[in-house]
C-alpha cells in the first residue's frame, strides 16, 4: 500500500479539539478542491504571435515544464489553439486593433492523454508602437477552471442533500453521488460505495454505476480485516487506504483476477464514519491505469464520504423511527385488539355467548382455528368454536375432549393449569388430519384459581405460533375467563332483580273500555338493581279506573319496599275514598308512617281516575311533584297540565290540586318519569321537556298509546346515540278511543 502523508485519525467528535480539527480539515479540502485564481500575462509580437514574454502562472496553465518557451508563435507552441479559434480571435485584434475580451471561455489544454479541460476570463489588448501601430498583441487572464468547478460542485453537493433532506431512498442518493463524482473528475474513475451491516462486520453493496455487474456482485458481503482488498481494510482500520497499483499490492492478492477482469488498476478507499465513530461503510475510487491521488483528489473522497455518512445516519435514523413506529403499533394494535375483545365478551354478559365471542375474536387475529371447551358436572363440554368455513366449524365443534384422557392436551391443561404449546398434531383421538393442522396452543381459562375450561388454538398450513402470539393468548384468555364470571354473576343478579321487579310492575295490561292503554320502562344500570319508576292501571267501582304514575327516590330492595307501599296502598284506599286528592293524601300517610328501615326517600307520583263515556274519557287527576303530564289532542297540539302538589313523604301537608279534562277520542295522556327528559347526550345536554314535547307533537296522525311511545322512544335514542342512560325510564300513555 502505498501511504499518502498528511492522513491523520480525527479526535473524538463532540471535543472543543476535534471540532477545530474538523473545521481545518474542512477548510484544507475546500482549498485543495478549489484552488486559487491566478492572473497569466503573455506578451506576443508580430502577425505570427511570436510568444516574447510570459509569467510563471501562464506556463503552468498551458502546460508546465515542456512547455516553456519563448521565441516561437503561440499557434506551434499551442497547436490546439488553431482548432478552438483563440488564434483567428489573436489575428483580428491584430488586424483591427480593437480590443477582445471573454469570460469563462471554455478551452482544452494539450492533446492526447494529457489534455485537460479549463476555463478563462482573458482579454486580448492590443500592442502600439510609437506611431500608434499594432506591433503585437498583449493576453491577459485569470483561470476559472476552479470556479467553474466548485460551481458545479457545489450545485451537484446542493442537490444531494436536498435529496437527504427530503428523505429520497439511499440507494437514489448513492448512486447520484457516485455519478457526479465520476462527472466532475478530471480523468475517469469509477465510484463504489459499500455499506457496513449492524455489527461491521461485512460490507455490502450500495451503489456502483460504472462498475461492472459481476464484480459488484464478487465483493458484495467481503469481510472487514486487514488485507481485504481496499475497502475491507479500510474499514477495519477506519483510516483512509490508498492502493495506486492493485497488480503489485499485497492487499489485493485475493481479489487481483478479479479487478484484473474489471479493468481497475488503482484503488483509493475512504472509511464512512458516523458521528460517534462507528463504522457506516466506505468510499472508493476506482482507476483503469495506476496512479496516486492529489491533495484535491483526496479532499473531494473527504467531502463526499462526510455527505455519504450524512445520508446513511439519515436512513437509519429513519429505519429506526420505522421500527420503533412498527413496534408502538403493534403494541397499539395489540392493546386495541385486547381492549376489542374485552369489550366484546362482557358486551351482552351472557356466559355462553362470552365463549362463543372469545372463539370468533381468536380467529384469524390469533390462530386460524379455536375451540373453547368448558368443565360442566365433572364433564369436558365444546361450547364453543370458530374457523374460516363452516363445514371446519362443524368439523371442530364436533370432537369432545376426554376429561382425564392422559393423551388430550386439553385434559393435561385441565390438570396442570399452566399453556402447552406444541409444533405438531394434538396427541389423542381428533380430526386433526381433515383439517390440516400442523400445531396448537392451549391455554387454561382459571377463575380465582380454579381451571375452568380451556382455549385452544390451532394452526394449518404455513401458520405458525410464536411467543407474541401465546402471550396474546394468555392475556385474552385471562381476561375472558373474568368476563365469563361476571356474566354469570350478572345472569345471577339480573334475574333475581327481573323477578322482584315483575312483582312490582304488571305482568300484564288491563283492558280499559274506550280506552288504549302502553307503557314502557327501562331500568338503568342494566337491571342489576331494582328501579325507583313504578306504574300501575286497576279498576274501581262503577266503571272507573285508576291509573298512576311515580319516581321514588333512590335504588334496589328499599326503593322496591316504598313503591310496593305506594301501589298496594293506593289499590287499597282508592275504592274506599271520593278523590284521587284523598288517595294521594292516604298515600302520603303510609309513607310517612314506614319505619325507618323500608327507606325514607321522598316519592314524586301522578294518581288519576278516569271515567269511559260515550265519546271518550272524563280524567280527573293530582300531580304530587312529578313531571307536567302531556295531552296530545287530535290537532297534534301538545298542552302541559299543570296541577300543583308537594312531594311525597315529606310533611303531612301535600297541597294537591286536582286537575279535570275530558279526553276525545284519539287524544292521548301522557305520564312520564324524569329519566326520559334527563337522558344525556356525549356532551351533557339534556334531553329536556321542549324535545320532548316536540317529540309527542311530531307522532302520527291519530296516534295509538304505543305509537306516541315508540316516537318518543326513538326521540331520546336518535338524541343520545349509543350514551347510557343515567335514570330509569318510564313511560305511561292513554289513548281515548271510539266507544264500542
Amino acid at each position: 500500500m502505498t501511504r499518502v502523508p498528511g492522513q491523520h485519525v480525527s479526535p473524538p467528535a463532540g471535543t472543543a479539539d476535534a471540532r477545530a480539527a474538523a473545521a481545518t480539515g474542512a477548510d484544507h479540502d475546500v482549498r485543495a478542491l478549489f484552488g486559487h485564481s491566478t492572473a497569466v500575462f503573455a506578451s506576443l509580437a508580430g502577425p505570427a504571435h511570436m510568444l516574447e514574454n510570459a509569467n510563471e502562472a501562464f506556463f503552468t496553465a498551458i502546460g508546465g515544464a515542456e512547455r516553456t518557451r519563448t521565441g516561437l508563435p503561440l499557434g506551434r507552441l499551442m497547436p490546439e489553439l488553431v482548432e478552438q479559434g483563440f488564434i483567428g480571435l489573436l489575428d483580428r485584434v491584430y488586424r483591427t486593433g480593437a480590443l477582445y475580451s471573454g469570460r469563462e471561455a471554455r478551452v482544452v489544454l494539450g492533446v492526447g492523454p494529457t489534455a485537460r479541460e479549463a476555463f478563462f476570463d482573458f482579454t486580448y489588448e492590443p500592442r502600439l508602437d510609437a506611431g500608434g501601430n499594432v506591433m503585437g498583441v498583449r493576453v491577459i487572464g485569470v483561470e476559472t477552471t476552479q470556479i467553474k468547478q466548485a460551481q458545479r460542485l457545489t450545485a451537484e453537493h446542493r442537490a444531494l442533500l436536498e435529496q437527504i433532506a427530503r428523505q429520497a431512498p439511499l440507494p437514489d442518493v448513492l448512486d447520484g453521488m457516485a455519478r457526479a463524482i465520476e462527472e466532475l473528475a478530471p480523468e475517469e474513475i469509477m465510484v463504489s460505495v459499500l455499506l457496513a451491516d449492524a455489527d461491521g462486520q461485512h460490507l455490502h453493496h450500495g451503489a456502483a454505476p460504472s462498475l461492472p455487474a459481476f464484480y459488484n456482485q464478487a465483493i458484495d458481503g467481503i469481510a472487514t480485516g486487514e488485507g481485504v482488498g481496499s475497502c475491507g481494510t479500510a474499514a477495519h482500520r477506519r483510516t483512509p487506504v490508498i492502493v495506486t497499483d492493485i497488480a503489485t499490492d499485497p492487499f489485493w492478492d485475493d481479489f487481483r483476477d478479479l479487478a484484473d477482469k474489471a479493468g481497475v488498476a488503482a484503488c483509493w478507499s475512504t472509511p464512512i464514519l458516523a458521528r460517534d465513530g462507528s463504522l457506516l461503510g466506505t468510499f472508493a475510487m476506482y482507476h483503469r491505469v495506476p496512479r496516486a491521488p492529489q491533495d484535491a483528489d483526496l479532499a473531494l473522497a473527504r467531502v463526499f464520504a462526510g455527505t455519504a455518512a450524512l445520508a446513511i445516519e439519515r436512513q437509519q435514523a429513519q429505519q429506526a423511527q420505522q421500527a420503533a413506529e412498527a413496534r408502538e403499533k403493534a403494541a397499539r394494535d395489540d392493546l386495541a385488539f385486547l381492549l376489542n375483545a374485552s369489550t366484546t365478551l362482557s358486551s351482552d354478559l351472557d356466559a355462553t355467548h362470552t365463549f362463543q365471542r372469545l372463539a370468533t375474536s381468536c380467529v384469524p387475529r390469533l390462530a386460524p382455528l379455536c375451540a373453547i371447551d368448558v368443565v360442566e358436572n365433572g364433564r369436558v363440554r365444546r361450547v364453543a368454536t370458530a374457523a374460516p368455513t363452516e363445514e371446519e366449524r362443524d368439523l371442530l365443534a364436533s370432537h369432545i375432549p376426554v376429561y382425564d384422557a392422559e393423551d388430550d392436551a386439553v385434559a393435561r391443561v385441565l390438570a396442570s393449569g399452566t399453556s402447552e404449546i406444541a409444533r405438531r398434531t394434538p396427541t389423542g383421538p381428533g380430526p386433526w388430519h381433515d383439517l390440516g393442522i400442523t400445531g396448537y396452543v392451549c391455554v387454561p381459562l382459571t377463575d380465582r384459581d380454579s381451571v375452568i375450561g380451556t382455549m385452544t388454538l390451532l394452526s394449518a398450513g404455513a401458520h405458525t405460533f410464536d411467543g407474541h402470539t401465546v402471550a396474546l393468548a394468555e392475556e385474552l384468555a385471562s381476561r375472558a375467563a373474568l368476563a365469563t364470571r361476571n356474566a354469570r354473576q350478572y345472569t345471577h343478579r339480573a334475574a333475581l332483580a327481573r323477578d322482584l321487579q315483575a312483582g312490582l310492575l304488571l305482568a300484564d295490561l288491563p283492558q280499559v273500555p274506550g280506552a288504549e292503554v302502553a307503557t314502557y320502562y327501562h331500568p338503568a344500570g342494566e337491571g342489576l338493581d331494582i328501579g325507583g319508576d313504578f306504574y300501575d292501571v286497576f279498576p274501581l267501582e262503577d266503571g272507573r279506573w285508576g291509573f298512576l304514575l311515580g319516581d321514588v327516590c333512590g335504588r334496589g330492595a328499599i326503593a322496591a319496599t316504598t313503591t310496593a307501599l305506594v301501589r298496594h296502598t293506593a289499590r287499597a284506599v282508592a275504592p274506599l275514598l271520593p278523590d284521587p286528592r284523598a288517595v294521594v293524601d292516604a298515600i302520603n300517610r303510609a309513607l310517612l308512617n314506614r319505619p325507618r328501615s323500608h327507606g325514607t326517600g321522598f316519592v314524586t307520583l301522578v294518581y288519576g281516575q278516569l271515567t269511559p263515556t260515550g265519546h271518550g274519557l272524563d280524567v280527573e287527576l293530582v300531580r304530587a311533584g312529578h313531571t307536567l303530564p302531556l295531552l296530545l289532542d287530535t290537532a297534534h297540539s301538545v298542552h302541559l297540565i299543570d296541577a300543583f302538589g308537594a312531594l311525597l313523604g315529606i310533611g303531612p301537608r301535600t297541597h294537591l290540586t286536582p286537575h279535570r279534562l275530558h279526553l276525545h277520542p284519539g287524544e292521548s295522556l301522557v305520564l312520564y318519569t324524569d329519566g326520559t327528559t334527563e337522558a344525556r347526550r356525549h356532551d351533557g345536554e339534556l334531553f329536556g321537556e321542549e324535545r320532548l314535547t316536540d317529540a309527542v307533537a311530531g307522532a302520527p296522525n291519530r296516534p295509538t298509546a304505543q305509537t306516541v311511545i315508540d316516537t318518543i322512544n326513538e326521540a331520546v335514542h336518535v338524541f343520545t346515540g349509543s350514551q347510557d342512560i343515567d335514570d330509569d325510564q318510564a313511560i305511561l300513555v292513554l289513548t281515548a278511543t271510539e266507544a264500542p
